[in-house]
């Protein structure tokens, strides 16, 4: 028997209008082609196996449910008015937790990097709150000889396809805001660079969100790096965001970089990146327009 599960747990049939996602669950629904074939499967076979569910922690005679979301939504489009469920009395809450995260983890096609990212720091904090060491806080790059393996972050690792390291690089993305986690998600920003970007403070991260919006440009790994070291050293701002945003990599096209310093005196006000990009359109748009006048007085 799963260790998970009680003797005393049974499967039943209940209303499958009184089921609801467990609220801490970071999984997002999607009606891909895998949840396509599913309903298909289960008009043709039935429900071949129960969700899994736990009494609701504030609705009398409402379940939460911690495996079988997309089944629950296959079985409600099909018309099913009763669901079959393995009802766990006993579990606690963070064994619950434990289970939806583990049992997504497995049966998921394509998982998110966000979501990857909120289920192992879910998982995490219950194998805390039940007793088990943790050790985020050791740098990345480091597994020292002699170490004990037992912590929550190696347990974890021992039970799933990524690594120790791997695991500890996911839950850093949690410290990302949420438009560079979607760009993460997006594949617009790629995973490792996300990481360095994940120890920038809020302001930093915030000025960074609003330099990609003004100049359409992600950084890359190198970037993410230097920009994590400046972030370090107390020395990143936005015109340091800028700058780094805006310089000519390989694959891009020719372009002119000037230095803000050439022309800051002429620009009042607020000294931002967007400030800069508006004062060179408009002196660019004006300087055309004057040779345009001084051609015509010349004729």
């Amino acid at each position: 028997m799963n260790k998970y599960f009680e003797k005393t747990d049974r499967t039943y049939n209940y209303d499958i209008f009184r089921m609801e996602p467990m609220p801490e669950t970071p999984f997002k629904f999607r009606e891909d082609d895998s949840f396509q074939s599913l309903i298909e499967s289960i008009d043709k076979y039935g429900l071949l196996s129960p969700i899994t569910v736990i009494p609701h922690k504030t609705k009398g005679g409402f379940y939460e449910v911690i495996s079988g979301i997309r089944r629950l939504e296959a079985c409600k489009r099909l018309g099913y008015t009763n669901i079959s469920c393995m009802v766990c009395d006993r579990m606690t809450r963070d064994e619950a937790l434990i289970f939806m995260v583990d049992s997504n983890l497995c049966s998921r096609d394509t998982i998110l990097p966000s979501e990857k990212a909120a289920a192992y720091k879910i998982k995490l904090d219950a194998m805390k709150r039940q007793g088990y060491r943790t050790d985020l806080d050791e740098t990345l790059t480091s597994d020292q000889v002699g170490q004990k393996s037992e912590t929550s972050v190696q347990k974890i690792a021992d039970e799933c396809s990524d690594s120790k390291t791997q695991i500890q690089r996911y839950i850093r993305l949690n410290e990302l805001q949420k438009p560079l986690l979607d760009m993460v998600d997006e594949g617009r920003i790629a995973f490792t660079p996300a990481v360095e970007l994940s120890y920038l403070s809020k302001d930093e991260q915030t000025d960074l969100i609003e330099t990609i919006q003004s100049e359409e440009a992600t950084p890359s790994l190198a970037q993410a790096q230097r920009m994590r070291k400046l972030s370090e050293n107390g020395e990143l701002d936005m015109n340091r965001i800028f700058s780094i945003l805006t310089e000519v990599k390989g694959n891009q096209k020719e372009s002119v970089s000037v230095p803000t310093e050439a022309f800051s005196k002429y620009v009042k006000g607020e000294r931002t990146p967007q400030k800069y990009r508006e004062f060179i359109l408009k002196a660019v748009e004006y300087y055309c327009r004057h040779l345009e006048r001084q051609k015509g007085q010349e004729r």
